[in-house]
């Protein structure tokens, strides 16, 4: 094809939903709704309790935040083509979820990293931990995790903007990097290469969120304090990384290995698990967990059930 930017995608992983389109809009449509509010609550519990101004509570919040980034990159456009005659995409509003989704995804490992790290500075270096955890730390941090995780997008989608385009069914529920570098009928070593680079980068950062778990395993496990510090921050935390990582093993298993056909209806909901299950089940997590926050929805919960009444 000579000219990318006029090509149009066909999106296949809505084949099989033709005889329940309607139950499946009422699910997506619920599912997203609830992952806004429940997130949304937990950022404005977060704000409006001074208490929780805490570089803890921040990381939590940016967390959440881009849960509801991700689940937006996703959501919109499979509401709009469950009630659609044809399942669609341009080129350019396909590599804009492309990079909403792997900035999502970027970030939200990024995050748990900068999490992982203010763990282990409370726990550990309990009486350096304002020293080290100050405002303008976490403000860089924060810069950080959002900067990197978009140069790191950027930089895949132009290698993939290069490509010319040579099919145009994408088997899947959305855009995603790797079915459009299949559809290209040029060299996609680069492409590859970088991929390689970003996966070994990642399992770095795994590796050491894992690294600094353990010493604050060992450090937690002195004290009474410490072992209910932990099981209150730290283990949300490995929930949340393990539920993560997990979906988008599943994710990258589906994309590679899951064949050139059409998936079936289980499968394309495995392979959209790392947009819908974190951003959903991360801010009920944390706020069943941290009495804090527990605290504070329940008052704000209280205050709405007396005004009605």
């Amino acid at each position: 094809m000579g000219n990318s930017s006029e090509v149009v995608f066909l999106l296949g992983g809505l084949n099989e939903t033709e005889a329940s389109r309607c139950v499946f809009f009422f699910l997506g449509l619920l599912s997203y709704l609830f992952t806004v509010w429940v997130s949304l609550s937990l950022v404005v519990s977060v704000i409006l309790e001074k208490m929780l101004h805490e570089p803890m509570y921040v990381f939590l919040c940016n967390l959440c935040l881009n849960g509801v980034y991700g689940a937006s990159s996703f959501y919109p456009k499979l509401l709009h083509d469950l009630l659609a005659d044809a399942h669609v995409i341009s080129y350019a509003a396909c590599m804009a979820q492309i990079f909403a989704v792997y900035s999502y995804v970027f970030c939200q490992f990024t995050n748990l990293t900068a999490m992982a790290y203010d763990r282990y500075v409370a726990i550990c270096r309990p009486l350096q931990y304002r020293a080290v955890m100050t405002p303008q730390k976490v403000a860089r941090l924060l810069l950080l995790t959002w900067s990197f995780s978009l140069l790191e997008t950027a930089v895949g989608v132009a290698l993939t903007c290069r490509l010319p385009i040579c099919g145009v069914r994408i088997d899947r529920l959305f855009c995603s990097n790797w079915a459009v570098v299949r559809l290209s009928c040029a060299d996609t070593t680069l492409n590859n290469v970088y991929g390689f680079v970003l996966m070994l980068s990642h399992v770095a950062q795994t590796a050491l969120i894992l690294v600094s778990y353990v010493h604050i395993v060992r450090a937690a496990l002195r004290s009474a304090a410490g072992r209910r510090k932990f099981m209150q921050t730290c283990l949300p935390h490995l929930i949340t990384l393990l539920n993560f990582t997990l979906s988008l093993v599943v994710d990258i298993m589906y994309a590679r290995y899951g064949g050139g056909g059409g998936g079936g209806v289980l499968q394309n909901i495995l392979a959209v698990e790392f947009l819908v299950v974190p951003p959903l089940i991360n801010p009920v997590i944390y706020g069943m967990n941290l009495q804090q926050i527990r605290r504070r929805l329940a008052r704000t919960f209280s205050r709405k059930v007396h005004l009605l009444t």
